[in-house]
């Protein structure tokens, strides 16, 4: 498999345009089960161009954006870097560079699948201080609740390069919990959506770095098949894609 830390360097222009943010009302789940104020000291693990991060720099926190892909940190940068609270670390999961006990809430947004469970495990116990939290958060794509969300997943499966091996899907559950044993783990859950027209469904689709890029023999013809599959169930000349977002927290 591709450095994981160096897969998204090609995508970064197309995951800032078209990848989903995360819903506003993820702050009030860690208000209400972690104690989430401004005041809270922040530490987002593979931060990439700063989805998640600047959730949290509106909310008036301190962040820590932790990014290891050197496109992904500077697109972050560009974006963020103006506004108070904001620190770019060039760090990884398993080597923050972060301060012993400085941290109150570690998170990881589409992030966490990449990490070495075991060595991300052993650092987050080190940064954090006592009673500290954990949120790991996926906005997770539905795949069968439309018939074009059923067709579009089958598009990845036919044309993609390793969808299989690293879809985020394979960090189950029972997984999560383990992680996070013996504390408890709990999971909420919240709805997200995007709506897209043509380009933006190519856009989205080119963002992961699992869809095959420019000159890949399978390149062109999934973005055939992509345009067929838009015009067969585009409403008003946009496609929706819906997603559960998945909010797994606990102590460590």
């Amino acid at each position: 498999m591709t450095d994981p830390t160096r897969r998204f360097s090609d995508r970064v222009n197309d995951y800032i345009k078209y990848r989903p943010s995360y819903p506003s009302r993820v702050l009030e789940i860690l208000r209400a089960r972690c104690a989430l104020t401004p005041a809270t000291s922040v530490a987002d693990i593979g931060s990439g161009t700063g989805l998640l991060t600047g959730l949290f720099l509106r909310h008036g926190n301190r962040v820590f954006a932790v990014e290891p892909n050197p496109e992904m940190r500077a697109a972050g940068e560009r974006l963020l870097a103006h506004q108070d609270g904001f620190t770019s670390v060039a760090g990884t999961a398993e080597a923050t560079t972060l301060t012993d006990h400085s941290i109150d809430l570690i998170t990881a947004g589409q992030a966490f699948h990449w990490f070495d469970r075991a060595r991300a495990r052993t650092e987050f116990a080190r940064i954090l201080r006592p009673g500290g939290w954990v949120a790991l958060i996926w906005n997770e794509r539905e795949t069968e609740t439309t018939p074009f969300l059923r067709a579009y997943e089958t598009l990845l499966h036919t044309y993609a390069t390793d969808y299989a091996q690293v879809d985020h899907r394979q960090i189950d559950d029972a997984l999560l919990a383990d992680f996070f044993s013996p504390q408890p783990m709990t999971l909420e859950t919240l709805q997200n959506r995007q709506d897209f027209d043509l380009d933006g469904v190519r856009g989205r689709l080119l963002s992961s770095s699992y869809a095959p890029a420019a000159g890949h023999p399978n390149h062109e013809p999934m973005l055939a098949e992509l345009a067929r599959l838009f015009a067969a169930y585009a409403v008003d000349g946009r496609v929706a894609f819906t997603y559960t977002t998945k909010v797994y927290l606990g102590r460590l």
